[in-house]
């Protein structure tokens, strides 16, 4: 198969360009792989270039190129097809609307994903007919706010897939939105073998990795930190993230270590990358967020060998870990809850062993080569579907749905598709 991804800038910095990068790569293995970058502003991806991946961009920022597009006029006019409830929507442009339209519209490909909500409107709306569109959502439905929550509900119709990262997810896209025609399938996001040796259990370290905002609950974690050092002042916490640009957060972070007179054993330790050295260095991993829309830095600690003790919280731990078997769970916001189940797996070396590895054992669930399979299996499916799906879809696109509405569009799709299955039965 010809795979094209569409990413929003594959040569910046983020946790959906990595798993992005590590899917294509390893279907590259089998199939012919592109990603399709909209926007370009360095010569090489920060994060390293896919091997067997076949790299391109559609708008130039790069000021040293023959290339630049900065100076074009519709990079000044607002988008009309990037949804506006997409939080990249300023920096979107008529350009962006004409490159995408122009590369959507003459795309030789088996499955087209698109890798953001507003990447998933362009190839609904754009798509030549015959390419599978496959719309992948990194993040979660209700994170999304009402005007977008709108905008796929009005154009998701037009594609043949949703992925979601987590079960949770797709069924609430299953329940919430009328989607007729289109699979909807949880497929996580790949994590690969970490290049060095698992942590062995001995190091008296507790490590967190994550951007400092509140969503992650730091301030939870270091006053539940607090109670596992009185107990066992032998042990410390390193904290690895970078903060937002006003630095209002770590501030109030080291305020906090200050006020608990912890600064000799807890550390904000900055950004690390990669994280694998940094995470083997300890023994149990902590995740005390309020919500996370899969939980990804959860499978890289686990497939370092380490439990993690992560808070219940929507969607993706409880789908990861095991309570009491690779990990621990516990309620959101319980700074008692999490400094016990940090202390459990303190105080017991044989449990701590045991369950680091009952987590790296079952981390390998999340190996690139599975997920891609899942991934694999569904376009396979998707590409060998009968045509009548695909001609369908681009009438409800072109036809008298384009004049009343994605509300018309969802009935006569749902209408044509039970004609269908009445004549074949």
């Amino acid at each position: 198969m010809h795979i094209s991804f569409l990413l929003h800038n594959a040569y910046g910095i983020g946790g959906t360009i990595r798993t992005t990068f590590t899917l294509a790569q390893t279907l590259a293995e089998r199939h012919d792989v592109e990603i399709v970058s909209v926007f370009r502003h360095r010569d090489e991806p920060a994060m390293g270039a896919p091997a067997g991946v076949t790299m391109k961009h559609l708008v130039d920022q790069r000021r040293h190129s023959p290339g630049y597009d900065g100076d074009h006029p519709d990079q000044r006019r607002p988008a009309k097809v990037f949804p506006r409830g997409d939080g990249r929507v300023k920096q979107y442009s008529r350009l962006t609307d004409d490159r995408i339209a122009a590369h959507l519209g003459s795309l030789e490909a088996d499955v087209v994903v698109g890798t953001r909500p507003g990447l998933n409107v362009h190839i609904a709306r754009q798509t030549r007919r015959g390419p599978v569109r496959v719309g992948q959502e990194h993040l979660t439905l209700d994170s999304h706010g009402y005007r977008l929550r709108r905008e796929i509900a009005h154009r998701y119709p037009l594609l043949d897939a949703v992925t979601t990262v987590t079960d949770a997810d797709a069924r609430a896209y299953r329940a919430r939105l009328h989607l007729p025609g289109v699979r909807i399938a949880a497929v996580p996001n790949a994590v690969p073998m970490p290049a060095v040796r698992p942590a062995d259990g001995s190091g008296k370290w507790v490590v967190a990795a994550g951007r400092l905002t509140k969503v992650k609950q730091y301030d939870l974690l270091v006053k539940a930190f607090s109670k596992v050092v009185a107990a066992r002042p032998d042990w410390r916490l390193r904290i690895y993230g970078s903060g937002d640009a006003t630095g209002n957060e770590r501030n109030a972070l080291r305020a906090l270590i200050e006020e608990r007179q912890l600064h000799n054993h807890v550390y904000l330790m900055g950004p690390a990358s990669p994280l694998e050295a940094e995470w083997v260095k300890g023994s149990i991993a902590a995740v005390t967020s309020t919500h996370e829309s899969f939980g990804m830095t959860i499978v890289e600690a686990m497939r370092c060998g380490l439990p993690v003790v992560s808070t219940d919280c929507p969607l993706g731990p409880r789908e990861i870990i095991e309570d009491g078997v690779d990990g621990r769970l516990v309620p959101v916001g319980d700074v008692d809850a999490v400094a016990d189940a940090l202390l459990g797996l303190v105080e017991d070396d044989e449990l701590r062993l045991r369950t680091g590895r009952a987590a790296l054992a079952a981390s390998a669930r999340f190996d690139p080569a599975r997920i891609a399979e899942r991934h694999e299996a569904l376009f396979t499916e998707l590409v060998a579907r009968p045509g009548g799906r695909s001609a369908l879809r681009d009438t409800v696109h072109h036809g008298r749905a384009a004049v009343f509405g994605g509300a018309y569009a969802m009935r006569y799709l749902a209408a044509a598709t039970i004609r269908k299955a009445k004549k074949t039965s």
